[in-house]
């Protein structure tokens, strides 16, 4: 396409082979893309228990960033909320044990948030209760 503004101020034959060549290129690119996703998807097996196992390896470290703006909802700037996060996450990655409970033990967060409201972050349900949402959106259909 940038090899068609060669001369921007003025129109000639030299545009002529390049812009024959981009409209059939690009649907032909577009097309093999919807086939080979098409394909992918008919062909995508799912092993719910292998990604709950999957899940659970990170010890609640990717609800992180629900516990971020659960303090920043109460308060707190996102850069304030970011360090408190960081701080317990680095913790549990350096030395081990689960997210929620190092949380729960730091009494700077809870000092500003119900033990709670920190145990909903940590619901895999909330961070799915879009999905279908989502998936009628995209798709015009319920999922």
């Amino acid at each position: 396409a940038l090899e068609n503004v060669a001369l921007w101020h003025e129109r000639d034959i030299s545009h002529s082979s390049v812009e024959r060549i981009i409209g059939p290129d690009s649907t032909i690119l577009v097309d093999t893309m919807i086939h080979r996703t098409t394909k992918l998807l008919e062909n995508l097996v799912v092993f719910p228990d292998k990604m709950m196992e999957n899940l659970k390896l990170t010890r609640g470290l990717v609800f992180s960033e629900g516990v971020m703006l659960l303090l920043v909802e109460k308060g707190l700037t996102r850069e304030a909320a970011y360090e408190l996060v960081q701080r317990n996450a680095m913790r549990v990655w350096r030395e081990g044990g689960e997210f929620l409970e190092v949380l729960m033990e730091d009494g700077e967060i809870m000092s500003i948030v119900t033990e709670e409201e920190l145990r909903g972050c940590f619901q895999l349900e909330r961070s799915l209760r879009h999905v279908d949402y989502i998936f009628e959106r995209v798709l015009g259909q319920e999922a």
